[in-house]
């Protein structure tokens, strides 16, 4: 599955604003793959001050980075995107964002063409009735956003990537590797299968009927956000 972990900066709230910031990490079978895009965009009306105190951002820096208007990046952003589901948190104001900026270049809207998956919602049905902010999550998943002094749509979509992979399981690539000076293959087997364990007893711990409950729970999240729960086909 090829998903793209999207956030966008604006010139403010509510209708007639535009996009100032695209940022986009690409995620291919719950692996960030490195690819990304990234642009900052000219707006051609005034970002309010209110916005600007979030993300740093202004006209007059915007112009001096010879930043271009909405029209010369669509059709590169949206073949970025194209195919993909965007995860993105509090969706609706960013697709809206978005939809607003295609329309207004005669262009069909962002469902047409991706699914979405808001991270809000999901953070909403894991933890109800607790704060379910992008920095909140960091909080409750131990990532690090020191670095995160203002807002940023590609360093937001970065931060956002991590914190869903940790919401739905974690990352999946995972290897053992063995490290040592003159190490070879075969010392890896010696070390991997050359292990006595006939007289190992191992002891059995089941789960108690809440931690059932609570794993219920989790692939029921999983199957949201996925294509189904492995665990259940097994």
């Amino acid at each position: 599955m090829r998903q793209v972990v999207l956030d966008t900066e604006t010139t403010g709230i509510g209708e007639g604003h535009r996009i100032i910031e695209i940022g986009c990490v690409e995620v291919i079978e719950r692996r960030l793959t490195g690819r990304h895009f990234h642009q900052y965009i000219n707006p051609q009306r005034d970002i309010d001050v209110e916005a600007a105190e979030v993300h740093g951002i202004t006209n007059e820096w915007l112009i001096e980075q010879g930043a271009p208007v909405f029209a010369q990046v669509a059709d590169q952003f949206r073949q970025f995107i194209a195919g993909a589901e965007l995860v993105i948190h509090n969706a609706p104001f960013d697709v809206g964002m978005m939809d607003a900026e295609f329309n207004r270049l005669n262009l069909t809207p962002t469902r047409d063409f991706c699914s979405v998956l808001d991270t809000l919602v999901l953070a909403r049905d894991m933890f109800p009735g607790a704060r379910n902010s992008l920095d909140a999550l960091c909080k409750r998943y131990d990532i690090d956003n020191s670095h995160r002094e203002l807002h940023g749509a590609l360093l937001d979509a970065e931060i956002l990537a991590d914190v869903y992979l940790m919401m739905t399981g974690g990352q999946t690539d995972l290897a053992l590797s063995v490290e040592s000076e003159g190490g070879s293959e075969g010392q890896l087997d010696d070390i991997l299968f050359n292990v006595d364990v006939a007289n190992v007893e191992l002891p059995v711990v089941r789960a108690s009927a809440a931690e059932i409950k609570a794993h219920d729970g989790m692939l029921e999240l999983i199957d949201k956000a996925s294509d189904g729960a492995l665990w259940r086909n097994l």
